[in-house]
């Protein structure tokens, strides 16, 4: 299965690079964030074409999640147990959920496209609503991976966060002062990896941004972030046979501020402890 990630930042706008991207990479299954469109505006259309089954979430022209599979897609969720939503000025716990989350089982494996909240500022309720929805997170990979410590998960998306400081290549972007850096978004992160996830890319391309804004030449610069990730379970981590992140799909015509990453995941070669040759 190639299992690929995509904050692709209008699906409308750009549903023939999207879709040209999948069949030229021989992609089995894309997760996309920021789809920004109702359901019903979805261009299911151009997907099935070219074989693929999508399932979206999604409101209005902000955020939506979708996948994309040519294989069959079957239970699927909008949201994980325990997401909160959240509303400007809502003081209770029972604000609307947002078009953040949408899981489905394929191939085997649990795909959960995920496009976590930016935070905005420091000190912003979008920040504290950002750290509330990570450790609801948290929570539910711990009780799926306590409950089936061989569960085959994948959490996928753009995280809004930069992990390392290897992972930042933006200067005004620095800790103290800005989000997607601060320790309490980094340690939610980490508390994803202590709950039995891994960053099943890292290992093998140690160095690459996925992200680079438009403004400030910050692409030919490179002042780029990594923030889009692909995390498994022991199960998924143990199938991968390859990744890719693909920088080239920041050019040309009306790029994505993202680009794709790519894994290669063989489930009959999961349990081989030769080494990989690539």
């Amino acid at each position: 299965m190639r299992l690929a990630t995509w904050n692709v930042n209008s699906i409308r706008a750009r549903v023939d690079r999207i879709v040209d991207f999948a069949v030229r990479e021989h992609i089995d299954v894309l997760a996309m964030q920021e789809i920004k469109c109702k359901v019903e505006q979805f261009p299911f259309d151009r997907f099935e074409e070219a074989g693929f089954q999508v399932e979206a979430h999604g409101f209005s022209q902000w955020n939506g999640v979708a996948i994309a599979s040519r294989e069959p897609v079957t239970d699927v969720r909008t949201a994980f147990p325990g997401m909160p939503g959240f509303e400007k000025g809502h003081t209770g716990t029972d604000a609307p959920l947002e078009a953040r989350a949408i899981g489905a089982t394929v191939g085997g494996v649990q795909v959960w496209s995920l496009y976590v909240p930016n935070g905005r500022s420091l000190g912003d309720p979008h920040y504290f609503y950002k750290l509330e929805w990570l450790e609801a997170l948290r929570a539910y990979v711990s009780d799926t991976l306590t409950s089936d410590p061989d569960a085959a998960l994948a959490l996928v998306g753009d995280f809004n966060i930069a992990p390392t400081d290897a992972d930042n290549g933006v200067p005004e972007v620095v800790q103290g002062f800005s989000t997607h850096v601060s320790p309490p978004e980094r340690e939610a992160f980490a508390a994803l990896e202590t709950a039995g996830l891994h960053d099943v890319v890292r290992p093998l391309l140690p160095t690459g941004y996925t992200y680079w804004d438009y403004k400030q030449l910050r692409f030919p610069r490179n002042q780029g972030m990594r923030i889009d990730f692909i995390l498994g379970s022991h199960a998924v981590a143990d199938a991968v046979a390859g990744a890719a992140i693909h920088r080239d799909e920041r050019k040309g015509e009306a790029p994505s501020d993202h680009v794709p990453v790519v894994v290669d995941l063989d489930f009959d070669d999961a349990d081989d402890d030769r080494p990989m040759i690539f």
